[in-house]
């Protein structure tokens, strides 16, 4: 059931980073705290790890050096997150970029004030 959970958090990382093009941390890291009880140190190392090709190849080697990668969570995001980038590439492509503007604004003033005030 965990792994099912962890493939539609890699999804919607992927929708959103697709959509909105924006990385899937800022959608991963406080749900892998959040919903799958890692650190904070847990969930950067694992979302580094889901982003990995090509992206922070050195950073996951620093966290997994140090034994803050969870592989198999991230295998489970990755393959969600290749599908929804698809999809969320796919369906920005027929929305007007006012709504792609303003997504990308209110998602980033949600994460900005729970950051803030929590």
């Amino acid at each position: 059931m965990i792994y099912a959970g962890l493939l539609v958090l890699g999804f919607f990382g992927g929708t959103i980073s697709g959509l909105l093009g924006i990385g899937g941390a800022l959608l991963m890291i406080p749900a892998l705290i959040y919903f799958f009880k890692m650190t904070q140190i847990q969930a950067q190392g694992t979302s580094l790890a889901v982003l990995l090709p090509p992206i922070g190849l050195l950073a996951f080697f620093e966290y997994y050096r140090r034994g803050n990668v969870d592989l198999k969570s991230a295998a489970f995001i990755a393959v969600g997150f290749f599908i929804g980038g698809f999809i969320g590439a796919y369906g920005a492509q027929y929305l007007p970029a006012v709504v792609l503007r303003k997504a990308f604004g209110a998602l980033l003033l949600v994460a900005a004030f729970d950051m803030i005030f929590r």
